[in-house]
């Protein structure tokens, strides 16, 4: 049976360091309130010089070298993000072309912080399918674009960055033990889409729009939406929570991530934090933690990780691989 395995890893990260501190100074917050409420510390902010497809690709090109491989290498190119470089075309055929690749195909995908789980369930299906041998998965974002700077509530949470892995088709025997994607689940309901949501869009309002979000409402729901899909992915593969070497959730929230461990029975151990670095950084997030997580060793060839999120629309999805 043909599994997607994880080949390589990279991430990116604009120059710049927004602290809580600096925070104080643009909005009415405070460092302790940030902290207390979201476990957020400091986030990056891209500059003038900085973009999506710019993070995306220095994201891809660590994955490639870490990896070892090049360009030529990948066969399929896919970016989830919520704010690409332009309308169109794709941010994806943009990191392409920045990479010197004239073959193969690109695409977006956009479910905004679950976008890379969805990104990895459709690189999967396309080498399982054998349409594509190694695929290019990246998650990048410029969240800062589209903030209200004077919304207090929603411009504290948000950073900017990009991460990437490599799948690549690798024979397996069908089992747990194998490396690779063992199962995904994913979901949506449109019906909570003004909880979370960009006020603006080329058919609507023919501008980019602010984010917008009634944060106790997503606080609510998420939670539940995400152990949904880690349960799933455990029953689908007959593993419990004592069976998995580490959790990389959607870093959104300590909050939602220590009460989602907890209702999992996951140890508090097992799991991957990084918001109070990052921040939230949307498509960018899992990737991001993983790129941490394997790069200091944590995360080793044969660990069972789990990856999950949720984000606007609602959409939410987990992945459980073994690394």
């Amino acid at each position: 049976m043909i599994r997607s395995v994880v080949r390589g890893f990279g991430a990116a990260l604009p120059k710049r360091v927004m602290t809580n501190r600096d925070m104080e100074a643009i909005v009415d917050t405070s460092d302790e309130w940030i902290v207390q409420r979201t476990g957020i510390r400091q986030r990056y902010v891209a500059g003038d010089d900085e973009t999506t497809a710019s993070l995306g690709e220095a994201a891809a090109r660590a994955a490639l070298a870490n990896g070892g491989l090049t360009p030529a290498d990948i066969d399929l190119v896919i970016c989830a993000t919520s704010t690409p470089d332009n309308t169109f075309p794709a941010t994806s055929v943009n990191i392409q072309h920045r990479l010197g690749m004239s073959h193969g195909f690109a695409f977006d995908v956009q479910a905004v912080c679950t976008g890379f789980v969805y990104a990895v369930t459709t690189a999967d299906a396309y080498i399982r399918g054998g349409l594509a041998k190694r695929v290019l998965v990246i998650g990048a974002e410029t969240f800062s674009r589209i903030l209200d700077w004077n919304d207090r509530t929603t411009c504290v949470l948000f950073g900017d960055g990009a991460g990437a892995i490599i799948l690549e088709a690798t024979e397996g025997e069908g089992t747990v033990a194998d490396r690779g994607v063992l199962t995904a689940h994913l979901r949506s309901d449109g019906s909570h889409k003004e909880k979370l949501y960009v006020d603006g869009g080329p058919s609507t309002t023919g501008t980019v729009g602010k984010l917008r979000m009634e944060g106790r409402e997503v606080f609510k729901y998420a939670v539940g939406m995400i152990t949904d899909v880690i349960q799933a992915a455990f029953d689908s593969t007959g593993t419990t929570a004592d069976d998995l070497d580490w959790l990389v959730p959607h870093q959104a929230n300590r909050r939602i991530i220590d009460g989602s461990a907890k209702k999992l029975n996951i140890d508090a151990a097992k799991v991957v934090i990084t918001v109070d670095l990052h921040g939230n950084t949307s498509a960018a997030s899992i990737p991001l933690a993983l790129a941490t997580a394997a790069g200091d060793g944590r995360i080793k060839k044969g660990d069972l990780v789990m990856l999950e999120a949720m984000g606007g629309g609602f959409t939410w999805g987990a992945v459980l691989l073994r690394w």
